[in-house]
């Protein structure tokens, strides 16, 4: 994988699409600090890897997130790339999901974002140099049932890095927002209601996610969409929105045909 970052952040880096980013960018050369609240998957993605170096951290706690950027800036060096890809996403028709948890998903999805973004982009402006990968979702753009609140997070983060992206487009600093379908990790553990309509979908390994943000960057993309079938879920969405309701009420109706299969 083609590399110049030497100092890499990266947030959920304790699974998922977050631990493949880590090692692969370890395996490439550079010194990567790793995220996450899970101390036990944070060991697991450093074993056997001597330059990730682990920070256990809620990156909704904002005076946290800059501490451990200035930690580690000062360990590491300048940081050169951003994987923003803490997230978290218990499903629920909205009347039926509590308040709080509501809050916490805007709040880790959206508000993690935000706070990473705030305490490294000033810098990398200043440097005139660096990579800020912010993770939304196609839920980002296609509204799902039972999805209402993981929703609305993903599409602040779309909202939110477009405008980051127009705002700073004269500092060489680069911003990528990667909006995947379904992606088979431990994230789906926490959809615990009936949405049947994900299930419709071929998930995708979360290897095949990191090479689309590999060739987004190469290509200086600002949305990426992973997948064959991703940009044309996008396309119905905007020019035929009442086709993605129908379709959706009616495998609500129907309930779901079969567990997600990983491709």
């Amino acid at each position: 994988m083609p590399n110049q970052s030497k100092v890499v952040l990266i947030t959920g880096a304790a699974s998922g699409m977050g631990r493949v980013a880590a090692q692969r960018m370890a395996q490439a050369g550079a010194k990567v600090a790793a995220l996450d609240l899970n101390q036990e998957g944070l060991r697991a993605t450093a074993d056997g890897y001597p330059t990730i170096r682990t920070w256990s951290i809620d990156v909704t706690d904002a005076q946290a997130v800059q501490k451990t950027v200035n930690e580690v800036e000062a360990e590491l060096g300048p940081i050169d790339r951003v994987y923003n890809a803490a997230g978290i996403m218990p499903t629920a028709h909205i009347l039926d999901q509590e308040i709080e948890t509501i809050h916490r998903i805007m709040a880790v999805n959206y508000g993690g974002v935000v706070n990473i973004a705030k305490a490294t982009m000033p810098k990398m402006v200043e440097r005139r140099r660096g990579i800020l990968i912010n993770f939304a979702s196609i839920a980002g753009w296609v509204p799902y049932l039972h999805f209402g609140a993981y929703n609305a997070s993903k599409f602040a983060v779309v909202a939110f890095t477009e405008v980051l992206h127009e705002e700073t487009r004269d500092s060489d600093v680069q911003i990528i927002c990667v909006c995947p379908p379904p992606v088979d990790t431990p994230l789906f553990d926490q959809v615990k209601s009936a949405p049947a309509a994900p299930n419709e979908l071929p998930f995708l390994t979360p290897e095949r996610v990191i090479d689309a943000i590999e060739k987004g960057i190469a290509s200086k993309k600002l949305w990426v969409f992973p997948g064959p079938l991703t940009s044309t879920m996008w396309r119905i969405r905007r020019f035929l929105p009442r086709l993605n309701w129908w379709s959706l009420h009616r495998i609500e109706k129907r309930g779901p045909r079969k567990k997600r299969v990983s491709r």
